[in-house]
């Protein structure tokens, strides 16, 4: 069984900064389009950020240049930098992974039928 597990996240300070991982087990190759995406309180799942099977980046518009998405295939892990939090940042942040091969739809940046989720890790951001 295939399972997804995000870590790194905690609470920090406006401005500070977090590193966040998702690491894949199971019974999988690796070479998989990979995504991140936030829920707020009281507020619908948002893409942050995704790597695509064939190595690039796509990030959720006004949020690039703050938050940084890089995956290791030697590793099975996505990475999310995340720095200048700011409080519109505090949410729950899930990775999810596209299992089939080679693929880059995740890009996209919308939740679809066939993804992998992960249970989540929480960002809180305070003054």
């Amino acid at each position: 069984q295939v399972q997804v597990m995000e870590a790194g996240g905690g609470s920090v300070q406006i401005g500070g900064s977090l590193r966040l991982s998702c690491t894949v087990s199971g019974d999988i190759s690796a070479n998989h389009c990979m995504a991140w995406f936030r829920q707020a309180p009281g507020q619908r799942r948002e893409g942050v950020a995704a790597v695509g099977a064939d190595g690039q980046a796509r990030y959720e518009g006004r949020l690039q240049g703050r938050f940084t998405v890089s995956k290791d295939d030697a590793k099975n892990t996505l990475y999310l930098q995340a720095n200048t939090l700011e409080p519109e940042d505090n949410a729950t942040y899930y990775c999810a992974l596209d299992p089939r091969n080679g693929g880059n739809y995740c890009r996209a940046l919308r939740e679809y039928e066939g993804l992998i989720w992960g249970q989540g890790t929480q960002i809180t951001v305070s003054s």
